[in-house]
């Protein structure tokens, strides 16, 4: 009898074996389609035209509109962007890259440098756009399932002077 309880425990070990593999969470689907139908941006932007989806999304993001957000430099794919807090008049700072349809910004200027990350972990919004002629779209989903849409206009010269 002493050797079937050995057994027994060796083969619920043997059996515990991967299942720690098959407790992990699946990886991460991606995102949805925009309801609206409309396919998603291209992956490569020209430098023009990822400026107008940053100044865009940054502006939707904060609630700015769209000319209050000033751009600096872009390197290696990434756009400094600042605007005029509202509340105290002071310079707000931040940096947008896109990644296919979405855009994922950062902020710089957070007390807590810990915060200053790129805002594209579970449980920050998730801010798409979609370009259509003349205008960007600006589609924010809150970890809620929340969303909420801008269209910003953006004229033809803009494009080519960017």
């Amino acid at each position: 009898m002493r050797v079937s309880p050995l057994i027994l425990l060796a083969a619920l070990a043997l059996t515990a074996c991967g299942q720690g593999e098959k407790a992990d969470a699946p990886p991460a689907a991606p995102p949805p389609p925009p309801k609206d139908g409309t396919a998603p941006a291209p992956v490569a932007l020209t430098e023009a035209r990822l400026r107008q989806v940053c100044r865009a999304g940054v502006a939707a993001i904060h609630g700015q509109p769209m000319e209050a957000v000033t751009l600096g430099a872009v390197r290696e794919g990434i756009v400094d962007a600042t605007w005029r807090a509202p509340v105290d008049g002071g310079t707000r700072r931040a940096q947008c890259r896109v990644d296919g349809d979405m855009i994922i910004w950062k902020p710089l200027d957070r007390p807590d440098e810990a915060q200053n990350r790129w805002m594209n972990e579970a449980g920050d919004p998730l801010v798409r756009f979609v370009l259509r002629d003349a205008e960007i779209a600006i589609t924010t989903t809150l970890p809620n399932g929340t969303t909420s849409t801008e269209t910003y206009p953006v004229a033809v010269e803009q494009e080519e002077a960017a």
